[in-house]
């Protein structure tokens, strides 16, 4: 979420956010509804350097991405049993009002935006607004990236779906062939420093632009879009680790923080794959500089998920850590690693990265009405959702399309956005598979990305209107406007 001052709309790092939500979700705002009293009993804060960076419940993470100007809100999973996508729907909607009331104490607001309009993105406002993870220091410090150029509040609604462990790269295939309808039709990031970009997501500029000339070329190898479909969980992990790729930083044990995790950084920078064949490898501490020596571990394989920045990534946790010579000896084989992996226990889901962030507003509540307007954050659950239970139609449609193809209109679809027509009719046959796997109730979660496929205009194009309105006016007054317009409503 874009955090902007409320008047004037500029970029603001929260600072007594996170004390005003602790009242509100401990009860003690009169002027807010009462949280449920398992929030309550397990609200605790999480530091990083002597500031709150995350308070965590029951229900929901409320916290930050990679800066204090940029809010992130991860709700738990629900079940479909218990309501699945209208269950999530309401706790979204529920932590969207917690959060824009405590954001008050700070006179901020939320923008409907994916990128803020007239943010700066150098070292120094880095520094300033940064979040501390020790993770960062070796992005920035050993492996070179430009950290700072996404530190303009740049923001997705990054959906999280669970599949069955064979299914898993089917879905994956599936969401990164799918990308320019999702990119498209949730676009939302016309602006960057006080200008027009000339792209509707711009937003995803980001990575090309992190990587360049980062000291390891692989870096940015796993930021594309792969050269062809993945056949099996076998095949991913061999594209992710290959030699060409650099390893992360290693955790000594097994840790799900990866981004606050003490970790060792690798002697000679391998790839994870020359690292796994060996029987040690020496290295230093990312913490103190201690010098150690890491065995191979099936522990580092599961952390090493994090590795690439596609559209779309494939995210698990194992229940069990079976030992490292039986997960070598399943990658060697057809599907081995599936087998393994439904033997041992394993949550598996993808982590759709595509839609821009995208929440009710003024011009969007007058141009569509409250209802379409409702809808606009659970589109994009919804979308992938309904593609999820149609595997078998949405491979069909993508096979009426070549790997290239796609990707081509990838770029077209962060450009034109629903202007170009092959886009805006994939975005079509997109979601008439969607709605297939929708039961009836669910369909009109979806109803804001039908209304922008039926009337070709997403939410940068509302963006740009405000702004080209507002040419002459000191730059000031433009995100003045801009925020009036499209501050985010719940």
């Amino acid at each position: 979420m874009v955090v902007a001052h409320a008047t004037t709309g500029r970029s603001l790092p929260v600072q007594k956010y996170f004390d005003a939500l602790k009242r509100t979700l401990e009860g003690r705002d009169s002027k807010n509804a009462r949280p449920s009293r398992g929030t309550l009993d397990s609200l605790h804060a999480i530091d990083l350097e002597g500031r709150c960076v995350a308070l965590h419940t029951t229900e929901a993470e409320y916290g930050l991405d990679n800066g204090f100007n940029l809010l992130e809100t991860s709700t738990r999973p629900f079940r479909r049993s218990e309501g699945g996508l209208l269950a999530l729907a309401a706790m979204v909607e529920t932590s969207g009002h917690y959060v824009l009331h405590a954001l008050q104490a700070d006179d901020a607001c939320v923008l409907n935006a994916s990128q803020h309009p007239d943010c700066p993105r150098d070292p120094d406002w880095y520094e300033r607004v940064r979040v501390p993870r020790p993770i960062y220091r070796e992005l920035v410090g050993y492996r070179g990236w430009k950290h700072w150029e996404g530190i303009d509040a740049k923001a997705q609604n990054g959906v999280n779906i669970q599949v069955p462990v064979h299914d898993a790269v089917r879905a994956l295939n599936v969401m990164l062939g799918t990308a320019p309808a999702h990119i498209a039709l949730f676009a939302n990031s016309p602006l960057e420093s006080g200008r027009e970009t000339g792209l509707k997501e711009n937003r995803l500029t980001v990575w090309p632009r992190v990587f360049h000339q980062s000291t390891f070329a692989g870096d940015e190898m796993l930021a594309r879009m792969p050269p062809r479909p993945f056949m099996n969980l076998g095949d991913y992990f061999r594209w992710l680790f290959r030699p060409g790729t650099v390893s992360r930083s290693l955790p000594m044990g097994r840790r799900h923080d990866y981004k606050s995790a003490p970790t060792v950084l690798l002697d000679g920078d391998p790839s994870l794959m020359a690292f796994m064949a060996a029987r040690r490898w020496p290295g230093r501490r990312t913490d103190t500089g201690e010098r150690v020596e890491l065995v191979p571990d099936t522990a580092h394989f599961e952390h090493s998920q994090i590795g690439q920045f596609m559209d779309a990534r494939l995210r698990y946790r194992l229940h069990d850590l079976p030992p490292f010579e039986r997960l070598t000896a399943a990658w060697r084989r057809q599907d081995g690693l599936e087998d393994l992996f439904e033997e041992v226990g394993v949550e598996m889901y993808i982590e759709g990265r595509c839609p821009g962030a995208g929440f009710p507003d003024q011009a969007l509540r007058e141009e569509a009405g409250d209802a379409i307007a409702r809808s606009f954050v659970m589109s994009p659950a919804a979308l992938q959702w309904g593609l999820f239970q149609c595997l078998d139609d949405a491979e069909a449609l993508l096979r009426q399309y070549s790997w290239p193809e796609l990707a081509r209109m990838r770029e077209r679809a962060i450009r034109h956005g629903m202007d170009d027509k092959s886009v805006a009719q994939l975005c079509r046959e997109v979601l008439d598979i969607a709605l297939q796997g929708l039961e009836e109730t669910e369909r009109p979660l979806l109803d804001y990305a039908l209304y922008v496929a039926r009337t070709g205009r997403c939410a940068a194009d509302r963006l740009l209107e405000t702004w080209r309105a507002t040419a002459g006016l000191s730059s000031r007054d433009r995100l003045a406007r801009i925020v009036e317009r499209h501050r985010a409503h719940i």
